[in-house]
Parts: structure tokens; C-alpha cells; sequence
């Protein structure tokens, strides 16, 4: 068996949107002085597909979503004509060769978010090949059932804040995130707001629940050092990304505080996560493996995070990191994004695939007898889309 071709698409939103309000969640921009609409940057409705056939008919699907039109040139120029004609059963050789060869310009970003797109795809193909679900080949089941907290939760009034969170509640979820919408420029006013929307959240969900907390980078050092003393009354069971992600010195200090801090998600490669642990710098991993490199390397990271005993919660949910999480005792939970109207993105693999799990009772489960990831490519609302080829 061969790869006979490696495909890269580009499924744009064209479909309704709900427009986020003001200060729905902070991000790296907050710290600027912007023109114009300051979340457009913060927004990503285009999402890229990678489809790996094999010359014996097989198709695996890979996806990423940063930055999918640079991506997409990246596997159409230069990572397709290294993996076209190896055999999908030598993927760690192929992950070296794509990483090796893309080393001094590709070992951040989009260089090895592309790789992880067809890293993805490659363990699909393997998986429909052996007639196996990929967590099978990862080592097994480990869990019954993964437990999840539900991801949304973005900064809006109070009394929505709290009416999703009973939602939440209501549908069996015992975890839960919630986003911060003011950061450093709000001044004090923003941090009255910030731990009001908090305290409204808890009041809803009480204290046998578990509450995370995210600034998406939107956060600088100071600032989170004010926070940490005002929001350890909440028990938060992490803080999310406080800080931008090359500030590492800054997550190891604020992490030797009372709250767990949690990153990740913009790192990339064994070595960076490495850095992190050396330096004590998180006390939650939360890679993506369509951004680390794929699965490949994932399952690199989740070794060497269990031998330091830190534990990993991939982010984003999806199937690629669900098998991940399934096969291994260091991942104890996943995140899950509920379906939901497209708001800024996030929601986009749920209009594009079929095959994602519903979450039951605050759980998920993944079946023992699909094949690959357990994922096809949806046609119900393809007319939403525009694919770019």
C-alpha cells in the first residue's frame, strides 16, 4: 500500500454567522490600540481538509484550522511530494522526513501544522486498514467513557452567562469553561466585571462542579498577578492561557501560585512542550494534535508529560484528539465544543464532518468496531460552504 495522492481543500463559511458582542473573550490583540472590527482577527471560518489516498482505495481525512490558505500551500508545494509514494505504515518516517526537511523554516506554525493535517490523515488510513478505531492502535480503551467539560461559556450578560451555564447543568455536564471578555486596557472596571461574571457562573453550578477559566493570551504578566488572588475564592480547577504563549518565564512564575495554570494549545513540538515541563511553567498540557504534528508526535508529548506526571487535556475536542485521549491514563478528560450556531469558528468540524460523538451526560464514548477515526465528510451543509481546491 502507497499514498497516490495528498489533497488539500479549503472549506470556507458562507453560511449565517451569530456576531459575537463586545468583550466576549480577550485574545493577544487586546493589549493594541485597533481600527475597525478588533475580532475579525479573532475569528476563523475557513477550515482545511486533507484527504491522503492510498493506490489501494484508502482515503484517510486530516484537518487543521490556523491559517488554512497558508497551510494549504505549504502541503500542496512542499510536504505532498514527500509523502506521495510511502507507505502509510511508515509514518514515523514520514513525519521525520516532513519534519526534517521543513526544519528551518517549518518547525513552528504553520510548517508543522500542515505536517499534522497529513500525520492525521496517515493514522486514519491505518486504522481503515486494519479494520481498527486509531485508539486501538494507540495502545486501547482505557477509559469506559471520556468525561468532558463543556467549552463555550463566552463573556455576555450575566443573566446569559448563567442560562447557558444551567444548560449545561441540565444536560449532565459535571465541568465547564468560561471565557474572560476584559483584560489589561478595561482597567479596574474590567476586573469588577470580569469577577462578577465568574461569581455568576459559580452561583449557578455550585461547587461540585468544575469551573475553568480562559484569557486566550488576552493577559499580560502584571495584570494576571492582580487576577489570581481575587479568583482563587472561585476554585477555578485552571487558568487558562493567561499570557502570551513565548512567555514562558511568565507561566512558570504564575504557576507556582494557588491556581493551576494551563497551556499548550500554542506550542508546538516535543521540544517546545519540553521547555514547558523543565520549567514548571503548566500544570495542564493542552496541545492539539493538528498542530503538534499529528498524532505522531502527540503521542511523543503524552509520554513525556506522564513521566513528569502533568497531565494532558487536548484542545478542541475532535475526533483526533479523542482517540488520543481514549489510549492514554495521563489524558483524563477531553474538551468538547457543543454543536452550536457558527460564532467565530470553533464550530466549523461540526458542519463539515459527520461522525463526531455527542456528548451524554457530560461524557463521550467512541466505537470499538469504526474503523480509522470514525469520520466522512458531510454533504448536508456543503451548500455553506465554499471549497476552494
Amino acid at each position: 500500500m502507497k499514498i497516490k495522492s495528498v489533497r488539500a481543500k479549503i472549506y470556507r463559511w458562507t453560511g449565517d454567522v451569530v456576531p459575537p458582542q463586545a468583550n466576549f473573550c480577550t485574545n493577544a490583540s487586546d493589549i493594541l490600540y485597533e481600527k475597525g472590527d478588533a475580532m475579525a482577527s479573532f475569528r476563523f471560518l475557513e477550515w482545511l481538509v486533507v484527504e491522503v489516498e492510498t493506490d489501494t482505495g484508502l482515503v484517510g481525512y486530516g484537518n487543521a484550522a490556523l491559517a488554512p490558505r497558508l497551510v494549504k500551500a505549504t502541503i500542496d508545494q512542499y510536504l505532498a511530494p514527500l509523502a506521495i509514494g510511502e507507505s502509510p505504515w511508515d509514518y514515523g518516517y514520514i513525519f521525520e522526513k516532513m519534519y526534517r526537511k521543513t526544519l528551518a523554516w517549518g518547525r513552528k506554525g504553520v510548517g508543522i501544522t500542515a505536517i499534522s493535517a497529513i500525520d492525521i490523515a496517515i493514522w486514519d488510513i491505518l486504522g481503515k486498514a486494519a479494520g481498527q478505531p486509531v485508539f486501538k492502535l494507540l495502545g486501547g480503551r482505557m477509559k469506559e467513557k471520556i468525561p468532558v467539560y463543556a467549552s463555550k461559556l463566552y463573556a455576555d450578560s450575566i443573566e446569559n452567562m448563567q442560562a447557558e451555564a444551567q444548560h449545561y447543568v441540565d444536560h449532565g455536564y459535571s465541568m465547564m469553561k468560561m471565557r474572560f471578555g476584559y483584560g489589561p486596557k478595561d482597567g479596574a472596571f474590567g476586573v469588577k466585571e470580569n469577577l462578577k461574571r465568574v461569581e455568576a457562573v459559580r452561583e449557578v453550578i455550585g461547587y461540585d462542579r468544575d469551573l475553568m477559566l480562559e484569557c486566550f493570551m488576552g493577559w499580560t504578566l502584571e495584570y494576571t498577578r492582580r487576577m489570581l488572588p481575587k479568583l482563587e475564592r472561585f476554585e477555578p480547577r485552571w487558568l487558562e492561557e493567561p499570557v502570551i504563549a513565548d512567555d514562558m518565564h511568565g507561566y512558570a512564575e504564575l504557576n507556582a501560585g494557588p491556581i493551576p495554570i494551563s497551556g499548550g494549545e500554542h506550542e508546538f513540538t516535543l521540544f517546545g512542550f519540553r521547555q514547558l515541563l523543565d520549567m514548571k511553567a503548566v500544570s495542564v498540557i493542552q496541545y492539539d494534535s493538528n498542530r503538534v504534528g499529528g498524532i505522531t508526535a502527540a503521542q511523543k508529548i503524552n509520554a513525556l508529560a506522564e513521566a513528569y506526571q502533568v497531565p494532558v487535556v487536548p484542545h478542541a475536542g475532535q475526533m483526533h484528539n479523542f482517540h488520543l485521549t481514549m489510549a492514554n491514563t495521563n489524558c483524563p478528560i477531553a474538551e468538547y465544543f457543543p454543536i452550536h450556531p457558527v460564532e467565530i469558528g470553533n464550530e466549523l468540524f461540526w458542519y463539515i464532518f459527520d461522525g463526531e460523538p455527542d456528548a451524554i451526560d457530560g461524557c463521550i464514548d467512541l466505537n470499538d468496531h469504526k474503523p480509522g477515526l470514525g469520520l466522512t465528510l458531510s454533504d448536508k451543509y456543503l451548500g455553506s460552504f465554499d471549497v476552494i481546491v
